[in-house]
């Protein structure tokens, strides 16, 4: 196998898990709404975030962590895997096919006796873990019964569903309880949304992420067609979005699943911040530009970009504000939150605005996202600056996405950013969890 490296449960996540299996008979019955709904809680000790999928016979909650560029669904298949409906994608076959497995990663790689994730004469797939950036392409492409969503809002079942097999060496420094990753990238067949898509005429290539802030209430994602709904009382958070193309980087082997957008420039508190503007787009070696991610816990800046993002929020600050120094070891820039004021959207600091594709088409974040209080009475600036020399200059991480409503619109290739949905005064907690739509 050719492996290389490049560089506490909640009451309600426990609720879901028992619903996911007392429900699981029900599937067959439902009529399919065009939106499925997929909790997501957020773990306090690592700050991923987790969902819960039925797989096998017999079926059993499985969690996963959720990686919004990931090819496919990866699920540590060497401790525990047991399945009497587990079936690996022989060579040649048309699962190897749908999943556009090079000619090469077909073949005997198996030196053990035969058990889920160790075949022979079977196709492998290149998959990774972006929490410790290992790849392998020694990944068993397999099939068996899948179901996902909850009732009774839809719980869907697919008894032939492709995912990848790994060893649980490419699990490390995931969640506690984690046996997997759910990838709902927009490049792979074999992504959780262009499967499901392939599978269900009624489901489309379209969902929305909905992260909540809290460890103890969930958060959503919404798959397929709009509306997607909230309760203040109930409104269609997916209107009013501002939408952006997704850039392709076609010079990335390793991640060519990734979403990426274009990011013009910066402004703090109304003002734009200069900028190397070379940074922010995909230079000839497919470095630079800007990522969405869920497995990053805060935005990282290339380090010239984080300076002056850096500075201007200080000197953007309010005057009272006083400077922690030495700053906490995750954080450049952290002061007393004794003199700042609190809003609807968080703590009264200077709003940070991502300029888009055009001067016109911003997403805007206030303080809720833009900062994170430490410990009592310190708060900090919860962007990172590091050399990303090699990677995205700018990658946009989950506590940044958290309480906003992000769609990814696969056929239309574009993303919608909501800003904080605390304007409206709801949060991503509050989806509807009951309706049939």
């Amino acid at each position: 196998m050719l492996t290389f490296k490049l560089s506490s449960s909640s009451n309600v996540y426990t609720l879901f898990l028992l619903l996911l299996l007392l429900n699981i008979s029900l599937c067959s019955a439902i009529v399919l709404p065009t939106t499925l709904i997929l909790p997501v809680t957020k773990d306090s000790s690592t700050l991923q975030y987790i969902t819960v999928i039925g797989q096998r016979t017999p079926l059993i909650p499985v969690n996963f962590t959720v990686h919004l560029g990931g090819e496919s669904l990866l699920v540590d298949c060497e401790r525990g895997y047991d399945s009497s409906t587990y079936k690996p994608a022989r060579c040649k076959s048309k699962q190897c096919s749908f999943a556009k497995v090079r000619f090469d990663s077909c073949g005997d790689y198996c030196l053990s006796k035969p058990h889920p994730g160790c075949n022979n004469n079977t196709c492998h797939y290149l998959v990774g873990n972006p929490v410790i950036t290992t790849y392998t392409y020694g990944a068993e492409l397999a099939e068996d019964v899948l179901a996902i969503g909850t009732a009774p809002v839809v719980l869907v079942s697919k008894p032939r569903f492709i995912f990848t097999c790994v060893e649980s060496y490419l699990m490390r420094r995931l969640a506690k309880g984690v046996k997997g990753i759910a990838g709902f990238g927009h490049n792979s067949t074999i992504s959780i949304p262009n499967q499901l898509a392939s599978l269900d005429s009624r489901f489309t290539r379209k969902f929305g992420i909905c992260l909540s802030s809290s460890t103890r209430s969930s958060g959503v994602i919404f798959m397929g067609s709009s509306p997607y709904y909230v309760y203040n009382p109930m409104i269609d958070i997916s209107k009013n979005l501002v939408y952006t193309p997704l850039v392709k980087n076609p010079l990335d082997s390793l991640t060519p699943t990734e979403y990426h957008v274009k990011v013009s420039s910066i402004r703090i508190a109304g003002k734009d911040v200069s900028l190397n503007k070379t940074l922010l787009s995909i230079n000839e070696q497919g470095h630079g530009g800007t990522r969405i991610s869920t497995t990053i816990p805060f935005t990282i800046l290339h380090t010239s970009i984080y300076e002056v993002v850096k500075n201007a929020f200080i000197k953007a600050l309010p005057k009272k504000a006083t400077m922690v120094d030495p700053p906490m070891k995750r954080f450049g820039v952290c002061f007393s939150s004794k003199n700042i004021k609190t809003t609807n959207v968080g703590p009264d600091v200077p709003v940070i605005d991502f300029v888009l594709h055009n001067k016109t088409t911003f997403w805007r974040i206030y303080g809720i996202n833009s900062v994170v209080q430490v410990k009592k009475d310190v708060m900090c600036l919860a962007f990172v600056g590091r050399d990303q020399t090699w990677e995205p200059s700018i990658v946009i991480g989950g506590h940044q996405l958290e309480e906003n409503l992000l769609i990814f619109d696969l056929p239309s290739k574009k993303i919608g950013f909501s800003s904080s949905l605390k304007l409206q005064q709801t949060s991503c907690s509050k989806y509807d969890k009951t309706s049939k739509s």
